[in-house]
């Protein structure tokens, strides 16, 4: 399960090992420990070892029984005694906790294990009979109604708190073993999902990882994770991330460069693999391992392991298993551990509120309770001792302590009710629940707070192919032979010299995985497997009525003398193949803007080539690239150079290689719009959620799609840029980021294109570093190839795509769309709102028995010495709200109506002000009614008081009465509940949610046999119809209390608080720090940390001395008018920075471009904006008496170089802006400001 370690020479054998099973040859000729010590080596070692023990790979080969060529037979016997003898590709996973470990994890609980001490006491004391019933001078405590069989039941009341205790354990203990059975179960189903492609008869075939064995033949591409430890029989430009083994993260080369294609034969597999060791070794503790693996992880990881990913989730699993607990080993070493081992995203921001809100509440209970107990014991004391004038006898302790011990337990009853201990369980439900329906919709989710954090998604960054589009390339436009064709051309059209070239140019330099195979049903499309690009050109073969197989068949994959492979750096593959005359021909393909800068000549109407010269190249770019693009094509050019046998060229130069090449053709090829996208789109953005295409595409094709897709509308102010622009305007004069100068572009910026992996990612870092805005934004990212692996894990959520994805994008990813479809993604923030909603519903149900419960338990028991409520008739409503109750709310569906509101963001109160109305208003009515019931209740109902009662007197109807009513009141406003914004019906789609019914009546009938039998334990007395009927009226009440609260305005109650905001900015801070060090080597950490402070510290003062220069020039007069904040027009360019770019070189710009420069000129009438004089700085106002706060300060922001961009259109660009009467700058009507040159604008 290694990574693949070739040797640097040719093959770096894998590191594959051996477990413990001798010598289980079998039949092959290589056991399993030679392949074990053979796994062990790398470099020149291996390939030393292999020569003296096996001759070479093709005799290993024999050895296993299997061939380079055809790989194994797919026989069951063979495969299973290869399984026998080699052990089989699967690392068990770590035992999952038994039942009974989390029963006594759930009895670790502080407040449980107070009320278990308080039950014990009590029951101890109810045993301890004082000797001679003489306890009349004992105080009034002993009298009174107490007979022999009530002294007696004495214990039922400790043997009750004890039962109830046991029953929270048991449910608490059973939620989490079925939600850790439902990750595992969601974990097998991502290892099931993770396929790979090995070579069975002669056949390539995909097949779950778990069923390699040693002795497969397998094929790797770019961005897999390898599955097992091998040995590299051909492959070409290898290089692999093995830094989950080595802990080394620069990429290793493996052999000489050959070909996209590469053939391992796996030696090891399972717990035999150099991975599997690691873990056999680590046994539970697989923490280290797993933090080397983050560290490693690099964007062109081509390796790593299912099993790891296994592991890594286990990790996960563990920490989300208890959300709020606290380290319980509490060393510093472990929190280092700790803070390290956990990706940083992992405290989501809702957990992150509520944990504030559940410390906030449980201090106030604390504090609650105490008072009560102290009220209670103080009354106690001066009504017994000073009032009454007795004296402490030893024979009456006894019976005062049982009185203190009964005081005590009610103050721990109030610290109960008051700790919303549901709160993480109603979390866990909600996020459990979501996770297994987002299956259903497509979505795989990796990490359980990924849903919850899409819910307040507010920017989504989304690749083109595939995502956006269909992924199905066909050619439909090209320019061949100096004709434009709009549609495929008839054979004969075509000079007979261009078609062979084209056929070969394709058929040869398109990887030989792509493949066009026949339709899976009659009459369907042809099947594209492979990369969807060179299908297309593929396509356009057969098109053309040529075919692809017979050139390859000539050619074989082994006869290709050197590949460059496609990677987002290069946008063009290239391949060099030896002619019968000992020369060599290059054919390349690539996207045409950037192949075309490096064609000197092209194929003219009589099949042969003219030269080609920039000038020609900029009337093709307009006459047919461009046109092309405008309808959404990508357009690729084919292209080929003929090479010198003598001398050899320098293959490695590639520079040198990959140019001076003959244009043979450009190709338009069209990949359609989903049809299911643009609503989806424009759901999201009546959901407050802005849409951004990040592509390599050009940046006409990406426009064209983006306007069919709804990203763009006409009439818009938006920005289109390409990565090369962009990076010119983010970065200073240095040449380094800077976040100020991504808050000038990124709020109108909807297509970048042309974008290479780093510009993703910096844009993705620069919206979330953004504090442009008064909420952080929350970003979502989607990829598939492995070049976005950085962006995901980045993002706040990342999508990798199920079907095209790579194994490190999903490896980096939160959540796996397993059917590509942008449309999915809507479905995930649905879910995600549904799973705040369900949360806030909870609340406001929770805290409405919080505070009644508790005023209740403390009034009555400062007003009569004893609470209404007794500790187990709590501890029945404590069920109710919290387990119940949070499986009745948190199972709510989503309704298309989430996505009519805007996201929360992430500081916004989880309570808002409706909430606090709703739970105040229903508060009072229940106080109300329960403190009527308890003053004046026995004379409503003509029976017994039930206050001021002796120790262990009877249950009386009147308290059974308040209790009965105090729970319906809670049943039907668990229905209001249901609504958190406000609305008036409750029961709409109640019968949508089936659990929800049935809590609610399970409940209750519950409830009817507590009263009428629970007897003793749970201080009941049994009520008659009347009685009960009385108690429904008021219960139902609370459904018409709730219409009269939803009357009142909310805007009118102006002294409501909201609670439970997001962690505050200091917090945010930490975030950030662990964040950047999680990024970096464990030994450079400490280092690290000092050098940040050290770069705050400079930045500080950076920023205050640009404060001050601020202040001294008028430039930025009136920037801090608050109302102007979100308008580009508002921003004035920095004069400074438009000149000085132009002087220092930028790194990471095109020397190219310089070309495009003067192309630009030309077609303005303007002179360069970067050579005319800055513009004069608008009059300086006098009221101005301090810098502009730093977050707001900003420039102008300009607009794209796209002459067709709609914003430069309506000419939005200014330089001279004039200021209105107020000195702030005024925006002029659209006609005054001709079209400016824009190409570096800053």
């Amino acid at each position: 399960m290694g990574e693949m370690a070739n040797s640097a020479v040719e093959f770096y054998p894998k590191r594959g090992g051996g477990g413990a099973e001798a010598n289980h040859a079998g039949d092959f000729g290589v056991t399993l420990e030679e392949l074990r010590s053979l796994m062990e080596l790398r470099g020149a070692e291996a390939l030393q070892k292999i020569q003296d023990s096996f001759g070479d790979v093709e005799s290993l080969c024999q050895r296993l029984k299997s061939s380079t060529s055809d790989g194994l037979s797919d026989n069951p016997t063979d495969l299973e005694k290869r399984r026998q003898a080699f052990g089989q590709n699967f690392i068990p996973p770590k035992k999952p906790k038994t039942f009974l470990q989390l029963v006594w994890e759930a009895l670790q609980d502080v407040t449980l294990i107070i009320l278990e001490i308080a039950a014990i006491i009590s029951l101890c004391l109810s045993f301890y009979q004082p000797p001679g019933h003489e306890s009349e001078g004992c105080g009034n405590g002993s009298g009174g109604s107490e007979d022999e069989g009530e002294a007696e039941a004495g214990w039922i009341e400790g043997a009750a708190i004890l039962l109830s205790v046991i029953c929270v354990v048991l449910v608490t203990a059973f939620n989490d073993w079925s939600k850790e059975k439902q990750f595992r179960g969601l974990q097998s189903r991502i290892e099931l999902e993770q396929r790979f492609a090995v070579v069975r008869n002669g056949n390539v075939i995909q097949i779950p990882v778990a069923e390699m064995v040693v002795g497969d033949m397998a094929q790797v591409k770019y961005g897999d994770l390898l599955p097992a430890d091998g040995v590299l029989i051909q492959g070409n430009d290898l290089q692999i991330d093995e830094s989950s083994l080595t802990g080394e993260s620069d990429h290793v080369r493996k052999s000489a460069d050959k070909d996209p294609m590469l053939r391992m034969l796996v030696t090891a597999v399972g717990v035999n693999s150099q991975t599997g060791i690691i873990f056999t070794l680590l046994g539970a503790g697989e923490g280290e391992e797993e933090k080397k693996e983050k560290k490693g992880k690099q964007p062109e990881a081509a390796v790593e392991t299912n099993q790891n990913k296994a592991k890594k989730q286990d990790g996960a699993v563990a920490m989300e298993m208890q959300p709020l607990k606290s380290a319980e080993g509490g060393e510093v070493e472990e929190k280092e551990k700790k803070k390290t081992n956990v990706p940083k995203k992992e405290k989501s921001v809702l957990q992150g509120k509520l944990t504030k809100l559940a410390v906030q509440i449980g201090k106030a209970g604390l504090v609650m309770s105490a008072i009560t107990v102290i009220i209670l014991v103080l009354y106690f004391v001066i009504e017994t001792f000073v009032v009454e004038g007795r004296s402490w006898l030893p024979e009456c302790t006894p019976i005062y302590v049982q009185y203190f011990v009964k005081f005590f337990i009610i103050g721990v009853t109030v610290l109960v009710v008051a700790v919303p201990e549901g709160l993480p369980l109603a979390v866990t439900i909600s996020l459990a629940y979501s996770v297994k329906k987002m299956m259903k919709d497509n979505n795989l989710v990796r990490h359980l707070d990924a849903c919850e954090t899409m819910g307040n998604a507010t920017a989504i960054c989304s690749d083109k192919t595939g995502t956006l589009t269909t992924n199905r390339m066909t050619v439909v436009q090209s320019y061949i032979n100096d004709q434009h064709f709009r549609e495929i051309p008839d054979p004969s059209q075509i000079h007979h010299n261009t078609l062979e070239m084209i056929v070969n140019a394709i058929s040869i330099n398109c990887a030989y995985t792509s493949k066009i195979m026949p339709p899976d049903v009659e009459g369907g499309l042809p099947k594209q497997v492979g990369n969807k690009t060179e299908c297309g050109l593929l396509g356009f073969l057969l098109d053309l009525k040529r075919d692809y197989a017979p050139v390859r068949e000539q050619i074989p994959e082994e006869k290709l003398y050197k590949v460059y492979t496609f990677n987002s750096v290069r946008k063009s593959m290239s391949t060099v193949v030896q002619m019968p005359d000992g020369s060599f021909r290059l054919y390349s393909k690539g996207a045409s803007e950037i192949l075309l800068k490096k064609c000197s000549s092209i194929l003219g109407a009589n099949g042969e080539a003219r030269n080609f010269k920039p000038r020609d190249r900029d009337e093709m770019v307009k006459k047919v690239i461009e046109p092309m693009a405008c309808e959404g094509l990508r357009t690729i050019c084919i292209a080929y150079r003929d090479l010198p046998c003598n001398p050899e060229p320098d293959w490695d130069n590639e520079a040198e290689i990959v140019t001076d090449l003959t244009c043979i053709a450009v190709v338009g090829i069209e990949d359609p719009v989903r049809p299911e996208v643009p609503e989806a789109i424009c759901k999201c953005q009546r959901a407050g959620i802005t849409v951004r295409m990040v592509t390599g595409d050009n940046i006409n094709t990406a426009r064209a799609i983006a306007a069919k897709c709804g990203i763009i509308q006409p009439g818009d102010d938006f920005l289109c840029l390409e990565g090369k622009d962009f990076n010119r305007r983010i970065r200073n004069e240095k040449g380094e980021i800077d976040q100020e100068r991504i808050d000038k572009i990124w709020p109108k910026l909807r297509v970048l294109a042309r974008s290479s992996p780093t510009d993703k990612h910096t844009l993705v870092k620069g919206i979330i570093d953004s504090t442009v805005l008064e909420q952080r934004q929350v970003v979502a990212v989607t990829g598939d190839g492995t070049n976005d692996g950085p962006a995901l894990k980045k993002a706040d959520v990342g999508f990798a795509m199920g079907i095209a994805g790579t194994d490190v994008a999903k490896e980096a990813s939160d959540i796996i769309l397993t059917d590509d479809n942008f449309s999915s993604i809507v479905k995930a923030v649905m879910w995600g709102r549904n799973v705040y909603d369900s949360i806030s519903k909870f609340l406001q149900f929770q805290l409405t028995v919080n505070v009644v419960a508790v005023t209740v338990a403390f009034t009555g028991a400062c007003i009569t010495q004893d609470s209404p409520l007794k500790a187990v008739q709590m501890l029945w409503v404590n069920l109710i709200m919290d387990t119940f109750a949070s499986l009745a709310l948190a199972t709510e569906p989503p309704t298309e109506a989430l996505l009519l509101r805007k996201p929360y963001g992430r500081n916004n109160p989880l309570i808002s002000l409706t909430m606090m109305k709703n739970i105040l208003g229903h508060g009072v009515y229940q106080l109300i009614i329960i403190f009527t019931l308890l003053f004046v209740g026995e004379k409503i109902f003509n029976i017994d008081s039930g206050r001021n009662a002796p120790l262990h007197s009877p249950p009386s109807e009147h308290y059974t009465i308040i209790f009965n009513t105090f729970v319906l009141m809670q049943l039907f406003n668990e229905i209001n509940a249901r609504k958190i914004h406000g609305e008036r019906n409750v029961f709409d789609g109640i019968f949508g949610n089936p659990i929800f019914c049935s809590i609610v009546l399970g409940t209750f009938g519950v409830q009817i046999v507590i009263v009428q039998f629970g007897g003793k334990p749970f201080s009941c007395a049994p009520l008659n119809v009347e009685q009960w009927l009385w108690c429904l009226f008021v219960g139902v009440g609370e459904l018409l209390w709730g219409q009269v609260i939803a009357t009142v305005p909310t805007s009118h109650l102006k002294c409501l608080k909201e609670a439970g905001h997001g962690p505050g900015t200091d917090e945010m801070t930490e975030d950030e720090l662990a964040d950047d060090e999680e990024e970096i080597d464990h030994a450079e950490r400490e280092l690290r940390r000092g050098q940040i402070l050290w770069f705050r510290g400079l930045n500080r003062i950076q920023t205050q001395m640009q404060v001050v220069k601020a202040f001294r020039s008028s430039l930025y007069d009136g920037i801090e008018k608050p109302a102007s904040r979100n308008s580009i027009h508002n921003f004035m360019a920095h004069p400074e920075f438009l000149i000085n770019d132009f002087i220092h070189n930028i790194p990471l710009i095109d020397d190219t471009d310089i070309d495009d420069e003067s192309e630009w000129s030309r077609h303005s009438h303007h002179l360069h904006p970067a050579f005319r004089k800055p513009p004069p700085p608008p009059v300086q106002h006098p009221q101005r008496s301090r810098p502009p706060p730093r977050p707001y300060r900003q420039y102008s922001l300009p607009t794209t170089p796209n002459r067709n961009n709609n914003a430069i259109e309506s000419g939005v660009y200014h330089l001279n802006l004039p200021t209105g009467p107020d000195g702030h700058w005024t925006t002029p009507s659209r006609q005054l400001y001709p079209l400016l040159a824009l190409e570096t604008s800053l």
